[in-house]
């Protein structure tokens, strides 16, 4: 299998390109841009303020690409055989990508982020086919825009307790992640957080 490379570049944050979700789109084709819809967003937790204040304090966020990181989701896509993969990061109203694969934006509204929705799952989250699932099926941004359909996510848990964002995997046809693909996954999701942790710093940062 050949081995897909990960980040594909420096990201340049640009809220004003987030894509909107509109009613007519998904009907019609046309819109008005009062017609706005938006997906079931995420339950924001109780100690948000101080998990936002625990994720400023890695001083990760908006900074270049690491080859810790990009390594990390390089070997998930090929691990399971998944056209993209992402470490995200859940901001306060954004989700930022620290590394990617196989997808071109770098971050989206957090409305929109279907990680934002492991901030209060330990145990993760898989939806084996996005548009059948209530929460999820009209979020044009990831199902029409960009063509996903199905989604696994290990939440990014430091050991302070707070949940950083998580470490995804995704795919453009329905599929199913059994009990080994989820201990695959939470195994890559731990390297992701022996990095954010600091405990591998003297890796390269290229």
């Amino acid at each position: 299998m050949e081995t897909r490379q990960g980040t594909q570049g420096m990201c340049q944050p640009d809220p004003a390109a987030w894509p909107r979700r509109r009613r007519g789109d998904l009907k019609s084709g046309t819109a008005s841009s009062d017609d706005v819809v938006t997906m079931i967003p995420a339950p924001i937790p109780n100690n948000d303020a101080q998990r936002l204040q625990a994720l400023y304090q890695l001083l990760i966020l908006d900074t270049p690409p690491e080859a810790r990181f990009d390594r990390i989701v390089a070997f998930a896509a090929d691990e399971f055989d998944m056209p993209v993969a992402q470490i995200s990061l859940i901001d306060h109203d954004r989700q930022w990508a620290k590394a990617r694969v196989g997808i071109e934006p770098c971050e989206m509204p957090r409305g929109n982020s279907v990680c934002g929705h492991l901030l209060d799952k330990p145990q993760g989250l898989v939806v084996p086919d996005l548009t059948a699932d209530e929460r999820f099926h009209d979020n044009t941004v990831l199902i029409d825009e960009v063509g996903l359909r199905f989604y696994a996510g290990s939440p990014l848990v430091m050991p302070d307790g707070h949940v950083m964002g998580a470490l995804c995997v995704m795919d453009r046809r329905p599929r199913e992640f059994d009990a080994t693909d989820r201990a695959i996954l939470d195994a890559l999701r731990d390297l992701v957080v022996m990095e954010l942790a600091g405990q591998g710093k003297g890796d390269d940062a290229t």
